[in-house]
């Protein structure tokens, strides 16, 4: 099973590797590193791996590591040393008509997430697969956002007339990171698309 894990763990000579020895012991195999941030003495990584066992293992297992915490883990299709950003941009630069929905369909994958879908007017107006037809986004932002409920994880970024929606419903919340990305990337999506975005960078 491919799995992320977000783990928080002490800044310090030595941290990552406990991490990665403990990984290693539960026959884990690292396929990628991240670093998502370093503050106040402690790094936020996140780490791709095949993991042997019950995914629900995860936290019981790696938080006996002195100082780690588990933030959250979730499934990804997403291999390491793949590039599937580039290859959306290429599908869409093919056809530019379609650049929004070809993004939406692509935005789960890159993300990590379940589904994707764009909302005009409260109305969907495409949908990734396991999306929902109808959704409600009270108070649409007007930059892009991460947001986290009981149920789901979102972020929501503006471009054009729309609002693209991406979810997922197991894990930790968007990281500011991951909301840059997908932000990045859908505002060159739009460009080829001849939308103007709305939106300035997080």
């Amino acid at each position: 099973m491919l799995l992320r894990i977000r783990v928080s763990l002490p800044d310090r000579p030595g941290g990552l590797g406990q991490v990665a020895r403990a990984l290693g012991a539960l026959g884990a195999d690292i396929l990628q590193v991240t670093v998502l941030e370093r503050e106040a003495g402690r790094a936020l990584d996140e780490f791709t791996v095949n993991w042997p066992a019950a995914a629900g293992e995860v936290t019981d297992r790696l938080s006996g590591a002195p100082g780690v915490r588990v933030e959250g883990y979730w499934p990804t299709r997403e291999l390491p040393g793949s590039a599937p950003d580039y290859d959306v941009l290429t599908q869409v630069a093919a056809d530019p008509a379609r650049g929004l929905a070809t993004l939406v369909d692509a935005l789960p994958a890159l993300c990590g997430a379940d589904w994707a879908l764009a909302l005009a007017d409260g109305v969907v107006r495409h949908a990734s697969l396991a999306a929902p037809t109808a959704f409600d986004l009270p108070d649409p932002p007007l930059r892009p956002a991460a947001r986290a409920g009981a149920d789901l994880r979102l972020m929501v970024l503006p471009v054009a007339e729309l609002h693209i929606v991406v979810a997922r419903s197991t894990g930790p919340a968007f990281h500011r990171a991951e909301l840059h990305r997908a932000t990045r990337i859908t505002d060159v999506v739009a460009k080829l698309s001849g939308r103007t975005p709305e939106t300035t960078h997080p």
